[in-house]
């Protein structure tokens, strides 16, 4: 896409999609920064990637914290001058996992921490690093949603998640997904591309061995969605790289 070497940063990229997020877009080129909320997490992570021959830094980035996000501007600024690709991986899901129907007894507490990693957290580390995209021939930005986020397949009748109701995780990817198309509408006229993806259901933590894709599959829609050309699409909910998700 562009002649020098991309900069890409991944939050929550220690372990799980975000780790193999990392490792595929390093297998393309791409030299990435794989972040963890504590020193020695990131330092492992990437010293894994580097023994695979992956161009891999590690910084410290609990996305919550505003002296972290700070930091990372800092690190990358001084560092590389830009940073081409953010890919927002870091979240959290239902404590008990997401199969269920409970918006009448979501507590005030789980509402207050689900957004606060997956909407208020998100939004504020992207604002901080928008400056270092700016400087990009090609930035681009993903942010990892969820099909539990989308309002148009939550309300079908009958809807094809309608046991995955959890109302706090499932509110908070919509609400990401409002991020994404806000932001896309203004940066519409720059070389920055904004996109939601929808992962899947993996096997990780959250998704449970049930799941059906690995995380390897898992990490496919971020890495193409993150190194898409200049007349790809913006502003859009995307699955698979070629298939759309409706909002």
């Amino acid at each position: 896409m562009v002649d020098r070497k991309q900069v890409a940063l991944i939050t929550g990229s220690n372990r799980g999609i975000g780790l193999e997020t990392a490792r595929q877009l390093g297998e393309r080129g791409v030299m990435v920064i794989v972040s963890a909320r504590t020193e020695s997490e990131a330092t492992e992570a990437a010293g894994k990637l580097r023994k695979e021959g992956i161009e891999a830094d590690s910084i410290v980035l609990d996305v919550q914290k505003a002296s972290d996000r700070a930091a990372a501007e800092k690190f990358i600024e001084a560092k590389y001058g830009r940073l081409d690709i953010l890919i927002n991986n870091a979240g959290i899901g239902p404590a008990d996992g997401i199969v269920g129907f409970r918006v009448s007894i979501s507590t005030e507490d789980e509402l207050q921490n689900m957004f606060s990693v997956n909407l208020f957290s998100l939004v504020a580390l992207t604002h901080e690093l928008l400056p270092l995209l700016k400087k990009s021939e090609a930035g681009r930005i993903v942010n990892l949603s969820s099909i539990l986020g989308s309002l148009t397949l939550q309300a079908m009748e009958p809807s094809p998640v309608a046991q995955l109701r959890k109302f706090a995780y499932n509110a908070s990817k919509a609400a990401v997904n409002m991020f994404t198309i806000h932001l896309a509408a203004e940066l519409k006229d720059t070389n920055i591309k904004v996109n939601s993806v929808h992962p899947g259901w993996v096997k990780t933590a959250l998704g449970s061995d049930a799941a059906p894709m690995s995380v390897a599959d898992g990490a496919k829609t971020s890495v193409a969605v993150a190194l898409l050309g200049p007349e790809s699409p913006t502003g859009r909910f995307i699955h698979d790289v070629n298939k759309e998700l409706p909002w």
